[in-house]
């Protein structure tokens, strides 16, 4: 039986990354973006389809994403460091305000966008909300989940953090009213750090995992 407060940690930081990873709140002005003149009910609509497919993606990579290494000939200390590094790349992105292309969608992609009429799929749930940061964030989490609870406290994580992303997007006209773009960004730095600290940890567990450094990295 593992104690309650290991568990408890596993959780907390699997909200922690994923919802960092995701950005719900630096989701909400594009949802608005994409979506002008829309009527609730059909954002209503189009947010549901999203963080649904969303998560049906992101449950697939959680459940079936190590297996997938293992067939590539990927170890999981390789993609520990990788994956913190990728994470690192949208941690930056998140505290320059800059756009590197890792977690968000280029401009061609946001034009086809508005030029469609369900973009519920394609460009909401992927690449914005199941984007490479929060895919490499789900694997690396289940990397670290041995035992049956341990695996059910980082799903219980992506449940609590696609329940705020769903919350976002439904409430983007309200969050972007009191925030504005001034407290969206300062919300989008403090991410950034600690996304860039979690980020860190990974490639720290991936070198120490790999042997490489064992004398400096405990």
């Amino acid at each position: 039986m593992l104690p309650r407060k290991a568990m408890l940690d596993l959780f907390l930081t699997a909200v922690a990354t994923l919802t960092v990873a995701i950005g719900p709140l630096d989701l909400a002005p594009l949802f608005l973006g994409l979506t002008p003149g829309q009527p609730a009910r059909a954002r209503l609509r189009l947010a549901l389809i999203a963080t649904g497919t969303a998560s049906a993606v992101l449950l697939a990579f959680a459940l079936f994403g190590n297996e997938l290494l293992k067939l590539l000939g990927v170890g999981l200390p390789a993609f520990r460091t990788a994956g913190g590094i990728l994470l690192l790349m949208v941690a930056a992105d998140l505290l320059l305000a800059k756009h590197s292309g890792v977690s968000s969608i280029t401009e061609p992609e946001e034009t086809e966008a508005r030029q469609r009429s369900d973009i519920a799929v394609v460009p909401l749930a992927i690449p914005l909300i199941a984007g490479p940061g929060a895919m490499t964030a789900i694997v690396l989490l289940m990397g670290k989940a041995q035992a049956p609870l341990e695996i059910v406290a980082v799903l219980a994580g992506l449940g609590v953090a696609m329940a705020l992303t769903l919350l976002s997007l439904l409430s983007a006209t309200s969050l972007m009213r009191v925030l504005g773009v001034t407290g969206a960004s300062a919300v989008a730095r403090i991410s950034g750090i600690l996304l860039a600290a979690l980020a860190m940890q990974f490639v720290f567990d991936g070198l120490s995992g790999s042997g490489l450094f064992h004398h400096i990295i405990t």
